[in-house]
């Protein structure tokens, strides 16, 4: 089972000391060549601010970002369950987990980074900025990552569930599959109302996120994880064809 999820704009600081990047410490080493691509981009955009402010999307007081991304072969590292941080984070507090429940996450949480593809929970990674539609010199996120995430999915025999937003499942689409469903999360008010959430959706994420890792079962099926869910008061329902809503 992979619970795939989106990355966050908002990353913790600092890292081990004496750390930095080590590409061949990360999982998917099919993805090492594209990381090398998008790095050495990164590198160069980071040489101008106008350019680094324009490209990334940054605010007057985000030059701090730009810093980062400067250093991001030098920075020490973190892993990258503990690295993002913001709403699902939040929610799925990887820090309170037990050594069992990480190692867990680790098998089965995979991030969808802008940087660096897709990366396993426990992988070391600096702090860093770069989103789904962020623009780097030469090298058009979509089509640089779309192919190559969608070949590693695609390899996965197991349950793929795909917590990403829109933006991020553009980059690497999963594969169209019966056991392979885009997790959507819907607001009940009660009254037969339902609507689907954007922002308010993270912490909802996060918080599923973290019930599937401290049970620790590696679901096999979309079934197998709705009556599972069911039991643990998890609101999992068929949505429209591929996906599943979690119902909030």
């Amino acid at each position: 089972m992979i619970l795939l999820l989106p990355p966050s704009e908002t990353k913790r600081d600092g890292g081990e000391v004496g750390t930095s990047l080590d590409l061949t410490a990360l999982g998917f080493p099919e993805l090492t060549t594209k990381r090398r691509a998008t790095l050495a981009a990164l590198r160069v955009l980071s040489r101008n601010l106008k350019a680094s402010t324009a490209g990334l999307g940054l605010g007057a007081t985000q030059r701090f970002e730009i810093d980062r991304n400067r250093v991001v072969m030098s920075a020490p590292v973190l892993p990258a369950i503990d690295r993002y941080t913001g709403v699902l984070y939040d929610a799925l507090d990887a820090p309170s987990l037990s050594t069992q429940e990480r190692e867990f996450a680790n098998a089965t949480v995979v991030i969808h980074s802008a940087l660096f593809g897709l990366v396993r929970a426990l992988d070391p990674i600096p702090a860093y900025r770069l989103s789904h539609d962020s623009r780097l010199p030469k090298v058009r996120l979509r089509q640089h990552w779309s192919a190559p995430i969608s070949a590693v999915l695609a390899r996965y025999p197991g349950l793929i569930l795909d917590l990403r937003s829109e933006g991020y499942a553009a980059l690497g689409p999963r594969p169209e599959r019966e056991n392979c469903a885009f997790v959507r999360v819907i607001a009940d008010d009660g009254a037969g109302r339902r609507r689907a959430l954007n922002h308010f959706n993270k912490k909802a994420k996060g918080e599923f996120a973290r019930a599937v890792i401290q049970a620790q079962i590696a679901h096999e099926s979309v079934d197998a994880v709705c009556s599972w869910a069911d039991g643990v008061g998890v609101r999992l329902e068929p949505g429209r064809q591929g996906e599943i809503d979690l119902v909030v």
